[in-house]
Order: C-alpha cells, then sequence, then structure tokens
C-alpha cells in the first residue's frame, strides 16, 4: 500500500512539472523563469531546494554521532549561506540582469576567468546531485521492501526528474518546489507529532539528547579542533554562496525586494525545519534502542526510514515518505538544471558562435541530459555517506569561486589578474593538502584554500596596479576602478551596493 502511494505521489508531481514546462518559451524562460516569481514562490523554491537528502537523512545521522558540533556545516552554515546571499549579494546581482553567475565572472574579470569559475561550478554539483540520486535509490529500495534496488531506484528517480526538468527548466522547478515545500512542512509537523508519542513527549527528548551532550556545539579549546571547527562552518556558509541554483533564485524573483527577502525567509525557514529530522532520528534511541545499535555504526542514515516503517501508522509512514521524496525531487531537480544552464551560457554558446535563442535552448537540455547520466554514474560507485557527499561538493566554489565574488563586488581595485592568480592560489592550495596532508591535517584543505584565494587575489590586484610598466595605473588608482569598468558593470553593481 505504502509503494503504491509513493507511486502516486510521484507520477502527480511529474505530471504538474510538465503543465507548468507548457510556459517555457525561451532560454530565460528556462533558465530564470522570466524574472516572474512572485515572493511565496521564491522563499518555496529557496527553501525546497535546500532541504534536500541531507537535511532528511544525512544531517540526522551526523547528530546521531556527533551531536551539534557535527552540523555546524548544515543546517548552520548552508542556512546563513541563504541569509547572506539575500543580505550582501541578492539585491547588486538583481540589478545586473545576468541569466548565470558565470555571466557575472565575464563582465567582471573577462573570459578566462569565466571559464575557470564556471568548471569550478559545474563540478562542486557532482556531489550534491549525486547525494540525491543516492538518496532517491534508497527510499525506492525501502518503500518497495527491496523488490527495487539501490541503483534501479537511482535510474527510475534520476530519469524522471530529468522528465519534467528537461521540458519545464526553472518554471518546472519553482512549480513543484511550492508544492513540495508544503508537503515537507505537513509531512515533517505530522511524523513530528507521531514519533513524539512514541517517545514520551518532546520534552523527553530534548532533555535526554542534552544529557547525553547531544547540543554541545562550541569546540575544544584545542588550536586544531577550533580550526578544524571554523573550516567546516565556512564549506558551507561561504562555498554555497557563488552556486547557480543560488543565483537562479535571485535572478528569478519579480522584483529586487523579493530577491533579497525571499532568499533570507527561506534561509530562516530552511534552519527552523532542518531540526525536525534530527529530532525525529534521536527519538529513535529512546523508542527502539535495539535499532539505533544495529544501524549506527553500519548505516545510520537508515534509522530514521527504518523507524517509520516499523513504528508509525500508515498515514505516518505515506507522509512521511512523501515528505522525503518531495524534498530530494525538488532539491535535485534544482541542482540538475544549475550547472546544465551555466555550463551551455558560459562554455558551451561561446565555442558555437551564431546560435539563436531556439538552438541555445535546445543544447541546455541536450547538456541537462547529459548531466543527469554523468551524476547518476558517479552516484553509483560513490561510497560516501549522503553529508559528506554534500559537504565536500562546496569545497571547490570555496576555494575557486567566493573570493573573485566577494571581491568583484566590494573591492574597486579587484583585478582580472588578482581574480586569475585568487583561482590559481586557492586550487592549487586546495590539492597540495589533500595530496601531502594526510588523512587529518593541521589546517583543512578547504580553509587553506580559502586563505591562499584571499591572498591571491590581493596579491595579484596590487601588484599589477604597482608594475611601472603598466601605462593605466595612475588612471586606476584615480578611478578606484581596473579597466572592467567600460562594461559598466562595476561602477553599477559597486555603486548599488552603496545606495543599497
Amino acid at each position: 500500500m505504502l509503494f503504491w502511494f509513493v507511486i502516486a505521489y510521484w507520477l502527480i508531481s511529474v505530471a504538474i512539472g510538465l503543465i507548468a514546462a507548457t510556459r517555457v518559451h525561451n532560454t530565460r524562460d528556462f533558465a530564470v523563469a522570466g524574472r516572474h516569481l512572485p515572493f511565496y514562490m521564491v522563499t518555496a523554491t529557496v527553501f525546497a531546494t535546500w532541504f534536500g537528502a541531507e537535511a532528511v537523512l544525512g544531517v540526522p545521522a551526523t547528530f546521531l554521532n556527533e551531536g551539534l558540533r557535527g552540523v555546524v556545516a548544515d543546517p548552520f552554515g548552508s542556512s546563513m549561506c541563504l541569509i547572506l546571499v539575500g543580505l550582501f549579494f541578492a539585491a547588486p546581482l538583481y540589478r545586473m540582469n545576468l541569466l548565470t553567475i558565470g555571466d557575472f565572472y565575464k563582465k567582471r574579470y573577462g573570459r578566462g576567468v569565466e571559464v575557470l569559475t564556471t568548471v569550478a561550478i559545474v563540478i562542486s554539483y557532482l556531489g550534491w546531485v549525486g547525494a540525491q540520486i543516492t538518496a532517491l535509490g534508497l527510499v525506492f529500495n525501502v518503500v518497495s521492501a527491496g523488490e527495487i534496488s539501490k541503483v534501479a531506484g537511482m535510474w527510475i528517480g534520476s530519469i524522471t526528474i530529468l522528465v519534467y526538468t528537461l521540458f519545464g527548466g526553472m518554471w518546472a522547478v519553482a512549480v513543484t518546489d511550492f508544492l513540495q515545500m508544503i508537503i515537507i512542512v505537513i509531512g515533517m509537523l505530522w511524523i513530528g507529532g507521531e514519533v513524539s508519542s512514541l517517545a514520551g513527549g518532546v520534552g523527553v527528548v530534548v532533555n535526554h539528547a542534552m544529557n547525553e551532550g547531544k547540543f554541545a556545539f562550541f569546540p575544544a579549546a584545542d588550536p586544531k579542533e577550533v580550526i578544524a571547527f571554523i573550516a567546516a562552518a565556512v564549506t558551507m556558509m561561504l562555498g554555497s554562496i557563488p552556486q547557480q541554483d543560488v543565483f537562479q533564485r535571485v535572478q528569478s524573483a519579480k522584483s529586487e525586494r523579493i530577491a533579497v527577502w525571499g532568499s533570507v525567509l527561506g534561509g530562516a525557514l530552511y534552519f527552523a525545519f532542518a531540526f525536525v529530522p534530527m529530532f525525529l532520528a534521536y527519538s529513535a534511541t529512546l523508542i527502539d534502542p535495539a535499532l539505533v545499535s544495529r544501524l549506527i555504526n553500519t548505516d545510520s542514515q537508515m534509522i530514521l526510514p527504518e523507524l517509520v516503517l516499523s513504528k508509525a501508522p500508515l498515514v505516518a509512514q505515506i507522509l512521511f515518505f512523501g515528505a522525503l521524496l518531495s524534498a530530494i525531487k525538488s532539491c535535485a531537480s534544482a541542482t540538475l538544471l544549475a550547472p546544465s544552464v551555466t555550463f551551455t551560457e558560459n562554455i558551451l554558446k561561446p565555442a558555437l558562435p551564431d546560435l539563436t535563442d531556439k538552438k541555445l535552448l535546445f543544447w541546455m537540455r541536450v547538456v541537462t541530459f547529459s548531466f543527469t547520466v554523468l551524476v547518476t554514474l558517479y552516484a553509483m560507485v560513490s561510497d560516501a555517506s549522503i553529508f559528506k557527499m554534500v559537504e565536500n561538493a562546496y569545497q571547490v566554489t570555496l576555494v575557486a569561486a567566493f573570493i573573485p565574488l566577494l571581491c568583484g563586488l566590494y573591492w574597486r581595485r579587484a583585478t582580472n589578474q588578482g581574480a586569475l592568480a585568487s583561482i590559481c592560489c586557492g586550487v592549487g592550495v586546495w590539492l597540495a593538502v589533500h595530496i601531502a596532508g594526510g588523512e587529518d591535517p593541521f589546517i583543512p584543505a578547504q580553509l587553506a584554500g580559502l586563505l591562499a584565494s584571499a591572498l591571491g587575489m590581493v596579491a595579484g590586484s596590487l601588484v599589477k596596479q604597482w608594475l611601472p610598466h603598466d601605462h593605466g595605473v595612475h588612471d586606476r588608482l584615480r578611478h578606484g576602478h581596473h579597466a572592467a569598468a567600460s562594461h559598466g558593470v562595476a561602477h553599477e553593481g559597486i555603486g548599488a551596493i552603496h545606495r543599497h
């Protein structure tokens, strides 16, 4: 019965996505929904995109093992990312009226930086989308009582999500995200009530977790632990900012104000609801200790689904797995679309001159299909946990794309040479620490890469201005600007920031 309810819900949501696809007539509709999304849809798509497999399965499993300290990256870092985007990045980026985040790097720094950052952004999505595909395989395997293998479930899930994403683009993603947010909220709250009654009440669960030290958040006063804590926090907090899916939600809004506050509210809602799955998973330690002891060291991601299947009534099971599928689908569709649009616009389009808008839309769909196949294969061979797949995904954008974005908006003296130095230093140090630092380096690779990226930007930008043979130095110093200002982007973006 549960399986057929899940299948029915799955088919209905795909049909809704296909209906939304009728609104796609050009690349702008496909990529940013024609910039027509109202406040409630922007908020919903921000929330639903981030409330994915890691929020329902990965984060609770990590919380059971490590407590709040272990989930500093998500939900603490990830929700703060969305709030920071709304407060500091949404308005200036929205005013630029761009199609992809790669377009910002092209206008601010030039073609070379555009290509390097776009490649880094696209690569980063392998881990995030791979986590969603892995979770889909797990869910189909569980609700079918093992009749559908995890691998088969991955392909079923990815292909059906591809169908409406391929045709509907951002319109389909936004409409289905809005409906899926409703399902997520209702389903999580309903199952929360059911599980709470089985555990003896919310207070009993919270007090038990507190007594077990699960609410300890800050690290011990040890330099290495403090550095590791900071590295985990900034990985998703800052590494997620220069991402196409975040940028698409900003650009899809009807107005600048909606772009700002939709991101802020979506981030706040995500932070609040991310604690519901953690509460549910920890309740299992009171309701079924044998289940927890059996799975905690082997497959802790299965604790919550197994608890629901064994203890909750059918209605609660349907709502839980409906909410779980909604969370995964909304996240997977967004993260399939984002890198595909970016790659097509910033890598493929310049290589294929004289493309009409219709042909560009065709290539966006071809790339979306290809990326779906690639990421499903990646998910099949990866042995990382869902939480780790998501956390690791943002390291590459943290070391390669964040500093050029931040300085491009807020530092007038940032130059093309500085951006290139930032990318090379950040990625180079990150890889070097990974290779030479062993399993547990004193400074984690992503934090070392971020610091190197910042130093590269400062040194690269200032050294170019100090070179005696650089005849444009006096003009740049006088105007506080580099040559990219000829596009009008830096004057418009930075001046608008100060006005805002």
